[in-house]
């Protein structure tokens, strides 16, 4: 039995939250029924942790027997889209505020700069703070 984590369980146990001995038990219990892995989105928000470094996560990461899966197939984003979409509608048919996307932001702007010569985009502010190097259009 393999066990995707989420972003906060390991944060939680990297800051020493109240629950980080009881998020530390499932842990093990978890590893010992199979193995445990976080995604690449999980990742790239572990290394924003306040308290971490990159050679820390990959250390941990290793040390624990967490793998990271960086190769997410098609049918993890259609499945994703599909459900954002449906969150997204359901918000704005509420009247709240319109739906969170920084995560995605952040990576579309990184893939930009990477992979491409600029960035096309309606929300010039949020990129610009951040990654101010990446030409945006």
């Amino acid at each position: 039995m393999r066990t995707a984590l989420d972003t906060n369980i390991l944060s939680a146990l990297w800051s020493g939250e109240p629950v980080s001995s009881r998020v530390s038990r499932a842990l093990v219990e978890a590893r010992a029924d199979g193995g445990l892995v976080v995604c690449a989105p999980v990742f790239v928000e572990l290394m924003a942790h306040p308290a971490v470094t990159e050679h820390f996560v990959d250390g941990f990461l290793r040390d624990t027997g967490i793998t990271v899966d960086f190769d997410i197939e098609e049918a993890t984003w259609r499945e994703a889209a599909k459900r954002f979409a449906a969150y997204a509608q359901r918000r704005r048919r509420s009247g709240g505020d319109s739906p969170k996307r920084l995560l995605v932001d952040f990576v579309i702007a990184a893939h930009a700069l990477l992979h491409a010569d600029r960035l096309m985009t309606l929300d010039a502010k949020r990129y610009s703070q951040d990654f101010p190097k990446l030409r945006i259009l």
